[in-house]
């Protein structure tokens, strides 16, 4: 692996600031990052980790061995366009842009008829921020083995990474763990309301309905028991889970959560066809 990671976050934001809070003093030093980012706000917190940082693309850019693209989808060509002058035979450039497709960065860093292919594709998530994402990554065919290896080191940083193989991929994933922390939220959101509505504090449904989530998911994660295994031990033959269970049931949670992601997966499509012409 490459033992010098130098980096340039293109859009200095909550995902990158997420990515170096991961690395920096870890994986590189402040010194080794450089951010560019339209907002001053943005500029000057990154600054004051010790990052060199610039309002447009700049020769530092040419410096940093690896590209990583965190602006919204509307603003990748523009911001890609920009940047592709400072572009080196060893630049590694990473994609974190919900919605566009590698093959369009690709046209944008380079032609139509020579596309730059040393590129990595990545759907991160927002709990990223605290050290616990869930990242897929994909990697078009000029990107080297050592090329993954420091996309893996980089997105290992802030929570788990799975590879996958194409774009279409990255599009379930985003239906998943990309926009996946929402459903959560509004699951937890519900259980809240619900404690709330029969009785319980707030404060009590909050603590309460966090603990149950948070436990849940770390038995599922540690159990060698499948899921379904897991939830029968949980429901007696008509006990009180059983009930709740068939509302679920009968109300289709499962059909309801599947048409919900598949509409996150058919968004990420149309944002490919909007903006990566």
């Amino acid at each position: 692996m490459t033992k010098e990671l130098t980096i340039a976050f293109i859009g200095g934001g909550n995902m990158a600031a997420a990515l170096g809070a991961g690395l920096i003093g870890k994986r590189c030093g402040a010194h080794d990052v450089h951010v560019i980012d339209v907002n001053d706000s943005v500029r000057e917190g990154w600054a004051q980790q010790g990052t060199s940082v610039a309002p447009e693309p700049d020769d530092t850019l040419a410096q940093r061995r690896v590209w990583i693209f965190a602006v919204k989808p509307q603003y990748l060509k523009e911001v890609v366009e920009s940047c592709r002058p400072f572009l080196q035979e060893d630049t590694l450039v990473i994609s974190i842009a919900a919605g566009i497709p590698s093959s369009a960065v690709a046209r944008w860093l380079g032609t139509t008829e020579h596309p730059w292919t040393r590129l990595i594709r990545c759907m991160p998530n927002t709990p990223a921020l605290i050290g616990a994402g869930a990242s897929a990554l994909m990697a078009m065919d000029g990107a080297t083995q050592d090329d993954k290896a420091v996309g893996q080191q980089l997105l290992k940083a802030v929570g788990e990474v799975v590879w996958v193989d194409n774009d279409h991929e990255i599009d379930i994933v985003t239906s998943l763990s990309g926009s996946g922390p929402a459903y959560v939220f509004l699951f937890l959101e519900a259980l809240i309301q619900g404690a709330v509505t029969q009785g319980l504090s707030p404060q009590q449904a909050r603590a309460l309905a966090l603990a149950t989530v948070t436990g849940a998911t770390q038995l599922a994660a540690l159990s060698s028991e499948s899921l379904p295994v897991l939830r029968e031990r949980v429901t007696s033959k008509g006990g009180t889970t059983a009930a709740a269970l068939a509302v679920f049931e009968d109300k289709q949670f499962s059909s309801i959560v599947q048409v919900a992601m598949k509409a996150a997966a058919n968004r990420a499509a149309e944002l490919s066809d909007q903006f990566s012409t």
